[in-house]
C-alpha cells in the first residue's frame, strides 16, 4: 500500500509540474505576443502626430541695448520691437524690454498681439492714400496696380508684408526711427476707409463712388 501511495504522489506531482509548465509557457506566449502589439501602437501614435502651423507670422525689427539710470549705476536691458500680423488683414507691433533678447522678444510678441488693428484692404492694395505721423516721423501710402509688389524699406515694409497688402508705394520721411516709422504705417493704416464707409457718409451708392 505504501509503495502504491508513493507512486500516485509521484505521479501527482510530475502532473502538477507540467501543469505549472504549461501555464508558464502560455504566459510566456502571451507576454511575447503582446509586446510587439504595444510598440507597433505607440510607434502608430507618433506617426499620427503632425505639428500645427500658427497662421501668425512674427518679424523683428529692432533690437537694441537700453541703460537706464537708476540709484547705484546704470541698468543695462535689451528692447524688442516685433512686427506679428497674419497675412489677412490684421496687424499690431509690440515693444518690451528685458534683461535677455530671448525673453524681451517673446514679451514684444505677446504685446503685439494684444494691440491689433484691421485694415481694409482692396483687392491686393490699399483703398486710397494717406499719411500717417508719429513723433517726427512721416509714412505716405499710395495704393499701386497689380504686380508692383510692396516698395517700401525697413519697418514700413514689415508691417505691410505681414498686413497682407501686396501692391502698394510707401515712403518714410522725416525721423529714421524703426519705432517710429512703424508706429506712422499703423496710424495711417488704422484710419483707412472702405468705399461703402464714404458711400454711407455721403448718402449715394456704392457705385456712384466708384465711378
Amino acid at each position: 500500500m505504501s509503495e502504491e501511495i508513493k507512486e500516485t504522489t509521484v505521479e501527482n506531482t510530475e502532473e502538477v509540474v507540467e501543469a505549472n509548465d504549461a501555464e508558464n509557457a502560455v504566459e510566456e506566449a502571451e507576454v511575447t505576443t503582446l509586446k510587439p502589439q504595444r510598440k507597433q501602437s505607440r510607434r502608430r501614435k507618433i506617426e499620427t502626430v503632425e505639428p500645427v502651423e500658427s497662421e501668425w507670422k512674427e518679424q523683428v525689427v529692432q533690437i537694441r541695448r537700453v541703460t537706464k539710470v537708476v540709484k547705484g549705476g546704470k541698468k543695462l536691458s535689451f528692447r524688442a520691437i516685433v512686427i506679428v500680423g497674419n497675412k489677412k488683414g490684421q496687424v499690431g507691433m509690440g515693444v518690451a524690454k528685458a534683461a535677455e533678447v530671448i525673453v524681451a522678444i517673446q514679451k514684444a510678441i505677446a504685446d503685439g498681439r494684444k494691440n491689433l488693428i484691421t485694415v481694409p484692404i482692396y483687392k491686393t492694395t490699399i483703398p486710397h492714400q494717406i499719411t500717417g505721423k508719429s513723433g517726427a516721423g512721416y509714412v505716405k501710402l499710395r495704393p499701386a496696380s497689380q504686380g508692383t509688389g510692396v516698395i517700401a524699406g525697413g519697418a514700413v515694409r514689415a508691417v505691410l508684408e505681414l498686413c497682407g497688402i501686396e501692391n502698394i508705394l510707401g515712403k518714410s520721411l522725416g525721423s529714421k526711427s524703426p519705432l517710429n516709422a512703424a508706429n506712422a504705417t499703423l496710424k495711417a493704416l488704422k484710419e483707412l476707409r472702405t468705399f461703402k464707409d464714404v458711400a454711407k457718409e455721403r448718402g449715394i451708392s456704392l457705385k456712384q463712388v466708384l465711378g
